[in-house]
């Protein structure tokens, strides 16, 4: 979840260096990755990125990756970033409802629950997962088809907010591997958006990290482990000055820079 100012908080390269494995549509019975290769991207740490929700976009950056609006950007944006050399992430809310969202209607209104701090949005009930599912289906099969390399999945640790429904760590794992295993059968890599605690138990469904705010919070040393395991930490700062962050997230092997809360071009990186 992209996280709120503090004031509001209290109210509520060359290439880009990858790896790629074999997607698990081969021999499985699995949904055909759609790649012609049959393989993903895997970022490896370090990467430069740029993420940008609100505005115009700017494809011209010159970072490795760009985390962009899957539904606001359409396949000839994705192509243009690629011919550009950059690899390119869909930023999708997978654990709360938008009301302006075209598929909004489609969300019955059981499973929508408390709001989550911005403007429109509300929690979903992610245990129920034969409402969701088919509803993330079409959605990551709307990443896959626009041409995007990955996908953030976002409002992935709903369990640990009051989100109005009774929600477990179990019931957080259970949704957040039935979301990486939908976007791995599309052959998309898949980021986990913060949810620090359970990392461990998560590690090997995710093939990076999206954080915001680990360094203020004193919270990076929880995402070593998917630089140890070889796997990118995508991560940023909004009230830090970069002194006072970017030693230490370098020193981590994160891909890190400060943004405003917009998440517009605006970057400062490390």
């Amino acid at each position: 979840m992209r996280r709120l100012p503090l004031l509001l908080a209290g109210l509520l390269l060359l290439a880009t260096a990858c790896t790629t494995v074999p997607g698990p549509g081969s021999g499985s019975g699995a949904r055909p990755d759609p790649k012609a290769a049959g393989e993903r991207w895997l970022p490896k740490p370090g990467l430069a990125w740029q993420w940008q929700l609100s505005g115009r976009l700017d494809p011209s950056v010159d970072v490795a990756v760009y985390d962009i609006d899957g539904f606001d950007h359409p396949a000839s944006a994705v192509a243009d970033l690629h011919r550009r050399g950059r690899k390119v992430i869909c930023y999708l809310s997978t654990g709360a409802w938008e009301d302006f969202r075209p598929d909004a209607a489609a969300f019955p209104k059981e499973v929508l629950g408390g709001g989550n701090g911005w403007k429109g949005e509300r929690w979903l009930d992610i245990r129920r997962t034969d409402v969701l599912g088919p509803l993330m289906t079409k959605r990551l099969d709307m990443c896959a088809e626009k041409g995007f390399d990955a996908v953030e999945p976002d409002n992935m640790d709903g369990y640990k907010n009051r989100t109005g429904f009774p929600l477990t760590a179990a019931d957080q794992l259970r949704y957040n591997r039935l979301v990486s295993g939908l976007a791995r059968e599309r052959g998309l890599s898949v980021g986990l958006k913060n949810d620090l605690d359970q990392i461990p138990e998560l590690l090997g469904d995710f093939d990076f990290a999206v954080n915001e705010q680990c360094a203020q919070y004193e919270e990076c040393a929880l995402l070593t482990p998917f630089v140890a395991a070889g796997k990118a930490v995508f991560h940023v700062e909004y009230e830090l000055t970069t002194d006072r962050f970017c030693p230490e997230t370098r020193r981590l092997g994160f891909g890190s820079m400060r943004k405003k809360y917009e998440l517009g071009v605006w970057r400062q990186p490390c």
